[in-house]
């Protein structure tokens, strides 16, 4: 049994059989239908139970879908209808009971010390479906991604953030970067500058990261330029004044034209006024594809919890 919280706590030779892992599964699916189970089964009878505390579109639909191929089923809760460390039932009894049920749990959660809690008590694997220092699935998923589009390890590649770099996206990226040892450029106002231990962390693991205050500086040559949502879910702030300090640094045709000629453009989703439509509809931008493939991401990250990757 492994847990899967943050990418900086799992081996690099993990992470990398992961996506192997979910390259030829993808590959071996070909035109099946999108409930069709993989010929192996290797799942068959497992239950993952779901728990989501914030809004979910493609982390609940890629889980969703990925146990099932994998012949196994899933059950969603709701916080809200759950006691959840409220009332007469605590946390830990909760866990217990998960526990007892199901075979694997996925949290999507406000709260970095609740993941943890969970963690604690749980004799079953936990997923960390997003948290408010760490996007782990996303991240890996989205190296899936460019390793597939640009045909080549991502070490070999120069990636580009522009935007927020204080959230739980950029955290996991910056993570992803030591891991898989790729270089970093990050372009953010100077007050959302990334996180300084997650930065002192990355330094001492031989981290190749950059900062800019400058978009363009940071676009400059880059294979891939990633952003995300300016005001994003665990934002408590002036968000009329947020987007202003932020109007420089908007993904635009000019921003992407700095970028190789064959540069990719990326978002988790959902979007917001940080990238034009020019960019985000054009034929750069590869934001479906890396949506799409969460699925098969999931289906090698539930494996290597249940230790049955291939």
């Amino acid at each position: 049994m492994k847990h899967f919280i943050n990418l900086k706590d799992i081996p690099s030779k993990e992470l990398k059989k992961i996506i192997l892992d979910a390259k030829k599964r993808k590959n071996i699916r070909g035109n099946n239908n999108t409930l069709d189970t993989d010929k192996d089964y290797p799942l068959k009878g497992k239950l993952l139970i779901q728990m989501f505390e914030k809004s979910s579109l493609r982390t609940r639909l890629s889980f969703y879908i990925a146990i099932k191929q994998l012949a196994g089923g899933a059950l969603t809760l709701r916080s809200d209808e759950l006691h959840l460390g409220k009332g007469s039932e605590s946390l830990a009894d909760t866990a217990k009971i998960i526990s007892t049920f199901g075979n694997a749990f996925m949290l999507r959660t406000d709260s970095d010390k609740k993941l943890q809690e969970f963690r604690k008590y749980m004799t079953i694997p936990i997923i960390n479906g997003l948290s408010p220092s760490s996007h782990p699935t996303q991240v890996l998923s989205d190296i899936f991604t460019i390793e597939e589009i640009k045909k080549k390890p991502i070490s070999k590649l120069l990636i580009c953030w522009i935007g927020d770099a204080n959230n739980n996206v950029i955290n996991s990226l910056i993570e992803a970067s030591v891991k898989f040892s790729f270089k970093l450029n990050i372009g953010s106002p100077r007050k959302y500058q990334p996180n300084k231990n997650l930065l002192k962390w990355a330094k001492s693991n031989n981290g190749k990261i950059k900062i800019f205050n400058d978009c363009i500086k940071a676009a400059k040559e880059s294979d891939v330029v990633f952003t995300d949502k300016v005001i994003s879910m665990n934002d408590n702030v002036n968000k009329e004044k947020k987007l202003k300090e932020f109007k420089n640094f908007k993904v635009t045709k000019t921003i992407m034209n700095y970028a190789k000629k064959d540069a990719i453009f990326l978002h988790c989703l959902p979007r917001g006024k940080e990238v034009s439509d020019e960019v985000f509809l054009g034929k750069q931008s590869k934001v479906w594809q890396q949506a799409l493939n969460r699925i098969y991401v999931q289906k090698s990250i539930l494996l290597y919890c249940f230790e049955k990757l291939r």
